[in-house]
């Protein structure tokens, strides 16, 4: 019984190889064929002269490839997919097209192949015993083939497509830099085109960390997404854009195509909400190329008073909107000599210690409330006694009451409020 199989084997290898030969002498007008049938299934992939050109060549390579493999019976993991292939998947890569368009070609290539085979089976004369058989082999040969070859491909985009990403996001941030430095006049709209995002519209600048991490760590891919998903909670009108400051560290701007009073909040909130939220600095709404310029100067000064106020309690979402940040956060290129300013201003009430905190923050809501007892009980949530003490023990602790400096004092109170023990006596 082995013998007529083994004939079998032989008879349908031979009928395959006969198949794959006629077709094969018609090469040009079945990769033609083909190539018409993507057209007509995958309109994204008409791009530019140069690429179309290339799936031509693409699928004439393949198409050979496939028919020489059927031909003369060579294993499919033998073979090696086209260079014209490879570099199709490469462009592909480089012109942003997603993964699937390519693996969908190779899908309906591989489906109108197999009508182009079943055609040229009922032409062929073949025993009825060995039609289905010889069928079965071409289709199961067909099938192993695209699946090694997009195999193959997809491993030649991906990378490509992550060194294309990478050269273009440092482009980009190059760009993006060269705006913020505002040495030169830009032209708006192709500086838009260039970073991808419009310069035009209304911004709120961003800085988000991940503070205290190792730097061995890159946060990057983390910040980003958190970004991406912040930009949906914010309801922005184009994409949010992202870059890279270091790898624990990102630049992002929020665009609108009209001011909006509700982002703070927004950010402020998702922010909170997150269990491993970055730190996040928020610049004020601001619109045009200056607007983009001043939101993201905003929010890099925030982070400033954010990293140097690092203290319990101190917020994990910081704003330039946040009552009396914008005025210290000016103060927050010389922390040392704004530490010899507020221990002159506050005397022994400077010192870093919980009780005088208490105090600090007592006589601060307290001038804020234009000296009301009942108003800064009612703020502070305690008794008007309490707030009457502690405002004596405060003015007792700066040594000297307060008279015409009041304004210093509440300048004074205010960079403890934000830069915390930065700025404070140690105990």
């Amino acid at each position: 019984m082995d013998k007529p199989r083994s004939d079998l084997v032989v008879g349908v290898s031979d009928y395959v190889a006969e198949v794959a030969t006629r077709l094969h002498e018609r090469l040009a007008d079945v990769a033609s064929d083909i190539r018409r049938f993507l057209d007509d299934h995958i309109p994204e992939l008409r791009r530019d002269a140069r690429i179309v050109e290339l799936l031509g060549t693409s699928i004439g390579s393949n198409v050979d490839t496939m028919l020489h493999a059927l031909r003369y019976d060579i294993a499919v993991q033998r073979v090696e997919a086209p260079t014209a292939a490879l570099e199709y998947a490469r462009r592909l890569a480089q012109h942003g097209a997603p993964v699937h368009q390519l693996v969908r070609a190779y899908r309906l290539g591989q489906r109108r192949m197999n009508e182009l085979i079943f055609d040229e089976l009922r032409a062929t004369d073949i025993p009825d015993a060995m039609r289905v058989a010889v069928l079965e082999a071409m289709s199961t040969s067909i099938f192993e083939y695209i699946d090694w070859m997009s195999q193959q491909v997809v491993v030649v985009y991906e990378d490509e497509r992550e060194k294309w990403l990478e050269n273009q996001n440092i482009l980009r941030g190059v760009r993006v830099r060269e705006i913020l430095a505002a040495t030169k006049i830009i032209d708006v709209d192709a500086a838009s085109a260039s970073i991808r995002y419009p310069l035009r519209w209304h911004h709120v600048g961003l800085i988000m960390w991940f503070p205290d991490r190792s730097s061995e760590i890159d946060e990057l891919p983390r910040l980003q997404r958190f970004l991406q998903e912040l930009g949906e909670a914010a309801a922005v009108g184009a994409s949010p854009l992202f870059i890279a400051f270091d790898r624990s560290c990102g630049w992002g701007w929020l665009p609108y195509r009209a001011a909006t009073d509700e982002v703070v909040s927004t950010v402020r909130g998702f922010a909170l909400s997150r269990p491993d939220s970055p730190h996040v600095a928020i610049g004020t709404m601001a619109c045009g190329v200056e607007g983009f310029r001043r939101s993201h100067r905003e929010a890099v000064d925030a982070r400033r008073v954010a990293i140097a106020g690092q203290r319990r309690g101190s917020p994990t979402v910081i704003a330039t909107s946040d009552p009396g940040l914008s005025v210290v956060a000016r103060l927050g290129a010389d922390v040392a000599g704004t530490r010899e300013w507020v221990a002159e201003v506050l005397g022994d009430l400077a010192s870093d210690e919980d009780n005088d905190e208490r105090l600090r923050e007592t006589l601060r809501v307290f001038l804020n409330c234009g000296s009301s007892y009942k108003a800064a009980a009612d703020q502070l949530n305690m008794h008007f006694n309490t707030v009457k003490y502690r405002i004596g023990r405060a003015v007792a602790r700066r040594g000297r009451d307060i008279g015409s400096d009041r304004l210093e004092v509440e300048l004074a109170l205010l960079v403890c409020h934000w830069f915390g023990s930065a700025v404070l006596q140690p105990k």
